[in-house]
């Protein structure tokens, strides 16, 4: 179970740096279409709010520092999703809807798992 968590985790940490970045820095192309749906300051909210997601989804259990972070970080994206698949679907897009709300299903998983099955075990001090 600790192996799929871990799979999981880095995908949706991969998607959501990806996806951040792109908020971040779209390509010409993109960041028109972008623009036309949200103002500029919501998309660098988005942006730094999913880099930041997907740094907190693998860095606190990795280091096993404050690893409870990892579970707030999935719920963070959970939120983030819920409003993207609603946005998906209002639009008809159903495609990306479904996407959303794949990654809202293993943001969920991730969250669950980590503070009820699994939990990342701080680390221990040495004095």
């Amino acid at each position: 179970m600790n192996i799929l968590l871990w799979i999981i985790q880095g995908l949706l940490a991969a998607a959501f740096l990806a996806h951040g970045v792109m908020f971040l820095v779209p390509p010409p192309d993109i960041a028109a279409q972008m623009n036309e749906l949200l103002p500029r300051w919501f998309q660098l909210f988005l942006g730094v709010a999913e880099v930041l997601a997907a740094v907190g989804l693998v860095l606190p259990a990795a280091t096993r520092v404050l690893p409870w972070l990892v579970v707030w970080a999935a719920v963070g994206v959970m939120i983030v999703m819920i409003s993207a698949t609603v946005l998906h679907f209002a639009r008809g897009e159903i495609g990306s809807g479904i996407v959303t709300a794949v990654l809202l299903a293993m943001a969920w998983f991730v969250a669950y798992a980590r503070q009820r099955l699994v939990p990342v075990q701080p680390r221990r001090r040495t004095t």
